[in-house]
């Protein structure tokens, strides 16, 4: 399977950028390759919390555990 890259364009404080290409530049990688592996981590990060929830969703309905009557309210149960 290819993957088709997009170009974006971003807008960014010279300085930032500045201190970007300082530390791609000490790693050998581009400013490029940091944003775009940043940017891959954050939507695999979001598609892993997306699972989790879905899973947990899918445990608690198979659950047996029960939850039985409330018996507290916020002021018994903050009581110090």
């Amino acid at each position: 399977m290819c993957n088709i890259m997009k170009n974006i364009t971003l807008s960014i404080d010279e300085r930032v950028l500045a201190a970007v290409r300082r530390y791609a530049a000490a790693r050998d990688c581009s400013v490029n390759g940091l944003v775009r592996d940043f940017l891959t981590r954050l939507a695999e990060s979001e598609d892993r919390s997306r699972d989790a929830r879905r899973r947990i969703r899918q445990l608690s309905k198979r659950s047996k555990a029960r939850i039985g009557r409330i018996s507290w309210n916020r002021e018994t149960l903050h009581e110090r």
